[in-house]
């Protein structure tokens, strides 16, 4: 008879060790995540050189979107749209998945997450019941972190840390809440004088850590990832933010023109009372009375030439290109145009970095949302799926070529015979969506049922006999 044995209440010294390490690197890390953020959100601290603002105008804060900008473009090209088998069996327990997790609209925040931070995580975990389907959450690395092994290529174990809600484990909301995630097993702790009490442990006996990185920017010796906002992305945009508090701060003196008076007495700045005028009253005078002086001579007045900024702004458009260099981006996303607008095809042809970015960017992070679903599937099944099944996903296409020109390029594939006129490929190379490939499979089923039920009607009308003749001399 074996005696069983119970959880452990307190954290192992190995998990302990785990524990520390991994949210020394989280904490280390935080830092340099919520720059970047600063830069995303247009909240960063701009670098002043200290000498052409003036202390009255130090609070003045100047901001350009450039790196949002870079981001976001690069990011709307990459729509996640299904999971389907590579050997073309019915898809529908992916869906399932897939939905129930709300998966392909999260996989727009965490490709956002993966751009900006340079890596955003997935979680996979059982769901909530026993016919639930698995839970798969995207996770921000101002939270979680992972140790990996680099020859295995895979996570050895993983921290979430994050503040209690106060309905977790009925904690109250200023407590810290830490989930580790080991290959046998998930361990939930929770913050305590100075320690970790274990609040609940998850024996999943996977095998494999069940959080999963997506990287952005790899390197073979860097495998955590780069973000897109890169310190010459950072340099270029503090540059441009300064150069526009340049303009602002010109505007305040030399924003109409300044008047100087030569040979005018005392008297043409007092009123009538004799008390000396402000130095706003004495610009916005329309009219400037001045007598002659004591040798008869009428006192001289002109205005020095008013500022012009357009000095200023040709060197944010240079930052614009420059910026739009680093980014990948065609200039005109930035702001910057020419005198002659660009035609359609050269527009395309600007946009080919940023179509090459996006692809190389699907290449990578459908390995990961692969991966995410083979492990939801084995935490739903018990087992893990045959390696011999591939999970495909299907992406919308990056470019953003005519719909003529796909049409007309899957019609000639299907006059020469390569594909056939009724299959999906068809409509995936026409520019059509997941869900419109979808409806337009269901209306050719529609309409072969209807044509068998014609079909079939037809044949019942040839075969029914037809009834006999009556001459009019024959008796009934």
């Amino acid at each position: 008879m074996t005696t069983p044995t119970l959880p452990l209440l307190s954290l192992s010294e190995d998990e302990l060790g785990i524990l520390t390490m991994l949210r020394s690197d989280l904490l280390s890390q935080r830092f340099k995540l919520e720059l970047f953020d600063a830069y995303f959100n247009g909240e960063q601290l701009v670098r002043d050189l200290g000498i052409s603002i003036p202390p009255q105008l130090k609070t003045l804060h100047t901001v350009i979107g450039w790196p949002r900008i870079g981001v976001e473009a690069l990011e709307q090209r990459l729509d996640l749209e299904a999971f389907r088998w590579a050997d073309g069996a019915d898809s529908s327990d992916l869906l399932e998945i897939a939905e129930a997790n709300d998966w392909f609209d999260e996989a727009s925040l965490g490709h956002l997450d993966a751009l900006t931070y340079g890596r955003e995580y997935m979680a996979v975990g059982s769901g909530e019941g026993e016919d639930t389907p698995p839970l798969v959450t995207f996770e921000s690395p101002l939270d979680m972190t992972l140790a990996w092994d680099a020859r295995l290529r895979l996570s050895t174990s993983a921290l979430r840390e994050c503040q209690s809600s106060g309905q977790d484990f009925g904690l109250s909301p200023e407590q810290r809440l830490v989930t580790l995630y080991l290959p046998m097993q998930t361990v939930y702790a929770v913050e305590t004088n100075g320690g970790w009490e274990v609040l609940d442990r998850d024996e999943h006996e996977l095998g494999v850590v069940p959080v999963l990185r997506m990287a952005n920017r790899q390197r073979t010796a860097d495998r955590v990832g780069r973000s897109e906002i890169t310190p010459e992305v950072m340099s270029i945009t503090d540059a441009a933010c300064r150069r526009l508090m340049g303009i602002e701060v010109a505007s305040e003196f030399f924003g109409a023109p300044q008047r100087y008076i030569l040979g005018a007495s005392e008297s043409a700045f007092q009123d009538a009372e004799g008390n000396a005028k402000s130095a706003w009253d004495t610009y916005i005078g329309r009219v400037l009375a001045l007598e002659r002086d004591e040798d008869g001579n009428v006192p001289t007045v002109g205005a020095f030439t008013a500022h012009d900024p357009s000095g200023q702004t040709k060197i944010i458009d240079l930052y614009a290109r420059i910026m739009a260099t680093q980014l990948g981006l065609p200039p005109h996303m930035l702001g910057y145009t020419s005198d002659n607008p660009a035609s359609a095809d050269a527009i395309r042809s600007s946009e080919g970095m940023l179509v090459k970015k996006a692809e190389r960017r699907i290449r990578r992070f459908s390995a990961t949302h692969r991966e995410a679903m083979r492990l939801a599937l084995w935490v739903r099944d018990g087992e893990p799926p045959e390696k011999s099944r591939r999970i495909e996903t299907v992406w919308r296409n990056p470019a953003t070529p005519t719909i003529a020109a796909q049409t007309d390029a899957a019609v000639k594939m299907v006059q020469a015979g390569i594909l056939p006129a009724d299959g999906d490929v068809v409509l995936e190379m026409a520019g059509l969506t997941e869900d419109q490939r979808q409806r337009v499979a269901a209306e050719r089923r529609r309409a072969r049922g209807a044509d068998l039920v014609r079909q079939l009607t037809g044949l019942a009308a040839a075969e029914e006999p037809a009834p006999p003749e009556v001459n009019d001399g024959d008796e009934l």
